[in-house]
């Protein structure tokens, strides 16, 4: 499936708040369609759909990506969940959003496909590229570049920048200094349910 471009208020009255998806809000606290106001209780197969489709929605990712995703975490030692939030958390354009040098993570993924970051000294255009511990991250240097993302900063944060993130916003420089925890993702969700939720699929 294709990255969603439909009604991004839509999403968030299903779902809930989501950051990375639109910093709006709905004046209509009713989930959307038809029966939305007598809506039956959820099943728990709906509840898990729904805590994978935040993911999903937040992230900007497609299935295959975030398919991929949990396949890469249950690699890796440690609880599935909290990796697959952190392997998602230490993407270039979710780095770029946290930082708040881009609205949205959307923003984020075209401030980077536009070739206006530098990682490492080079240039990355690549919004799934995977930070590391001890990445330097940059403005390119260009007066369009640095007018941008000044022009971002000056919008109102959502949240405090993580502690595994040290920003320079003089000189529009960040470090990645470690993995973030689990209680930094201001993301409402249970990852339990969708680690299975994806178990007889993966």
């Amino acid at each position: 499936m294709a990255r969603y471009r439909g009604a991004k208020l839509r999403i968030t009255r299903r779902l809930g708040d989501l950051p990375g998806l639109t910093s709006k809000t709905s004046k209509l606290t009713k989930r959307p369609g038809q029966h939305g106001a007598n809506q039956k209780k959820l099943t728990q197969y709906a509840i898990r759909l729904e805590e994978k489709q935040k993911l999903r929605f937040n992230y900007g990712i497609s299935e295959k990506q975030l398919m991929n995703y949990i396949r890469q975490a249950k690699k890796i030692k440690g609880a599935t969940g909290n990796i697959l939030l952190q392997l998602l958390e230490m993407r270039l354009d979710n780095v770029i959003f946290r930082l708040g040098m881009a609205p949205t993570i959307a923003a984020a993924r075209q401030i980077v496909t536009h070739k206006h970051i530098v990682v490492n000294g080079s240039c990355v255009s690549i919004p799934s590229y995977q930070c590391a511990p001890g990445d330097n991250i940059a403005i390119k240097d260009s007066a369009a570049s640095k007018q941008l993302v000044t022009k971002n900063l000056e919008l109102p944060a959502l949240s405090n920048i993580p502690q595994n993130l040290e920003f320079d916003k003089k000189g529009l420089s960040a470090k990645v200094l470690g993995v973030i925890d689990r209680e930094w993702i201001a993301l409402k969700l249970n990852e339990l349910f969708v680690i299975e939720y994806y178990s007889r699929k993966i």
